[in-house]
C-alpha cells in the first residue's frame, strides 16, 4: 500500500481542502511579508494596495463563486452543464465590462491613490474577466464538495503569484507595483486550472430551471459582497489616500498582521454553505454547523488577539522588521476588529445558504457607517482602528440578536 492510498484512505477531501487552505493562507502571508521587507514602507504602500484591490476582486469573484456552488448543490447534474455556461457568460461579459472601466480610469486612480505609474491598474485590469470566469469554475468544484480540485486551483493561484513575482524582482528590480500587477496577472491564469471548457450561452432556456431564483440570489449575494468589500478594504484605502506613504506603509503591515483570522475563517466558509445547503434540502437541522464554525473561528481570534496583545514588538519585527515597529501599540486592537468582523460573518454566510438575507443590510448599513466615520474621523491611524472596533462590536450584536429571534 502506498503513502498516497493510506492518505487517501485516512484524510477525507474535507480535511484535504482545510489543510491546503492553511497552505495557502501561509503562502500569501509569506509573499506579504515579503513585500513588506524587500520595499520597505513607502514602496509597500503600492503593493498592498495592490493585493487590497485583489481582494476587493476576490469579493466580487466569490458573488459567482457562491451562486455557482449553491446552486450546484440544489440541482440535479444533469443541469450543471447549461447552469454553468450561462452563469460563466454573465460572469465573463461583467468581468470584461469591469475589467475595461479599471484600464480607463488608470490615470484617474493614480492620481486619487498616489501611486507611481497607472501601468500597475493597466495590468491588474487584464486579470478581472480571468478571475471571474476563474470563480464559476471553483464554484462548481465547491458545490460537487470537489474538494481536492478545489485545493489544486488554490494552489495553482498562490504558488504562481508567489514565484513569478520574486522571478520578476530579482530581474527587473525598479517599477514594483507593476511587477506585483503582473504576478497577479499570471497567477490568476494558473488559478484556472483544472479548468472545465466553459461555452458562452446567453439563452433563456433552461430546462427545469427557475432562472429567476438565480438572479435573485445573485443579486443579494453580489450587494453582501460589497459591503465585505467596504467593510474590509475601505479602511486601507481611505489611509493611503489621507495618510503619507509612510503610515500609509505601516497601516498596511499592521492590517495584513491583524487580518490572519478572516483569511482562516474564509476556509469554513467555503464549508460551510454547501453543508447547509444540503442539510436544508435534506431536512435535517443546520443550527449545529453554525455553532461549530462559530466555536472555531472564536477559539481562533481569541489565539490571535492574545498573542498580539502579548507579544506585539516581536511579532512584528519577526514579521516585517524594525521599519514596521510603531504599530505595535495598535497590533491587538486591529485584530480584535477582525475577529469580530469573522464572526459576523459566519452569521451571514449562515442565513445566506438558507435564503435569509437580512443580516446583509445590517452589513450594509454598519460598512456605511464605517467609511462615514473614518472620512470624517481620522485624526490618527489608532482613532481608525478604535472607530472600526466599535462598528463590529454592534454588527456582530445585531447579527446575535437576529439570530436568537429567529427558529433555524
Amino acid at each position: 500500500m502506498t503513502v498516497l492510498s493510506i492518505v487517501k484512505r485516512r484524510v477525507s477531501p474535507q480535511q484535504l481542502f482545510m489543510l491546503s487552505a492553511l497552505v495557502v493562507n501561509g503562502g500569501n502571508y509569506i509573499y506579504n511579508l515579503l513585500l513588506g521587507r524587500i520595499l520597505g514602507p513607502e514602496a509597500f504602500a503600492d503593493a498592498a494596495l495592490l493585493v487590497t484591490l485583489l481582494l476587493v476582486l476576490s469579493f466580487l469573484g466569490m458573488t459567482f463563486q457562491l451562486v455557482t456552488a449553491k446552486f450546484v448543490a440544489e440541482l440535479p447534474s444533469g443541469q450543471w452543464e447549461s447552469f454553468r455556461n450561462r452563469i460563466g457568460t454573465f460572469a465573463f461579459l461583467i468581468g470584461s465590462v469591469l475589467g475595461a472601466l479599471v484600464f480607463l480610469a488608470a490615470p484617474f486612480l493614480q492620481s486619487l491613490l498616489q501611486t507611481e505609474n497607472v501601468l500597475m491598474f493597466r495590468i491588474f485590469a487584464l486579470g478581472v474577466p480571468v478571475y471571474f470566469v476563474m470563480s464559476v469554475n471553483r464554484g462548481q468544484y465547491q458545490g460537487e464538495a470537489s474538494f481536492v480540485k478545489l485545493s489544486i486551483s488554490y494552489q495553482l493561484e498562490m504558488w504562481g503569484r508567489l514565484g513569478i513575482t520574486l522571478l520578476a524582482f530579482l530581474l527587473i528590480r525598479d517599477h514594483f507595483g507593476a511587477l506585483v500587477s503582473f504576478g497577479i496577472l499570471v497567477s490568476l491564469a494558473l488559478g484556472l486550472f483544472p479548468y472545465k471548457k466553459l461555452r458562452l450561452n446567453l439563452g433563456t432556456t433552461m430546462a427545469d430551471l427557475e432562472w429567476k431564483n438565480v438572479r435573485t440570489f445573485m443579486w443579494i449575494t453580489a450587494c453582501y459582497e460589497l459591503t465585505q468589500i467596504i467593510i474590509n478594504n475601505s479602511d486601507i484605502i481611505l489611509v493611503k489616500h489621507f495618510f503619507q506613504a509612510r503610515e500609509a506603509g505601516l497601516y498596511a503591515s499592521l492590517a495584513l498582521i491583524g487580518r490572519v483570522v478572516y483569511f482562516v475563517a474564509w476556509m469554513f466558509v467555503m464549508l460551510l454553505l454547501p453543508t447547509v445547503v444540503r442539510l436544508k434540502k435534506e431536512g435535517k437541522p443546520t443550527r449545529h454547523i453554525l455553532f461549530k464554525y462559530i466555536g472555531y473561528i472564536g477559539l481562533l481570534s481569541l489565539m490571535i488577539v492574545a498573542s498580539c496583545a502579548l507579544f506585539p514588538q516581536r511579532i512584528i519585527a519577526l514579521l516585517f522588521g524594525t521599519d514596521y515597529l510603531s504599530m505595535a501599540t495598535l497590533l491587538w486592537q486591529y485584530a480584535l476588529a477582525t475577529s469580530l468582523f469573522a464572526i459576523a460573518n459566519i452569521f451571514t454566510y449562515y442565513f445566506l445558504s438558507l435564503d435569509e438575507y437580512g443580516p446583509i443590510w445590517f452589513s450594509a448599513i454598519l460598512g456605511m457607517t464605517q467609511i462615514v466615520l473614518i472620512v470624517f474621523f481620522h485624526g490618527s491611524l489608532a482613532l481608525v482602528v478604535q472607530l472600526q472596533i466599535l462598528v463590529m462590536l454592534v454588527l456582530l450584536a445585531v447579527q446575535i440578536l437576529y439570530f436568537l429571534s429567529k427558529k433555524v
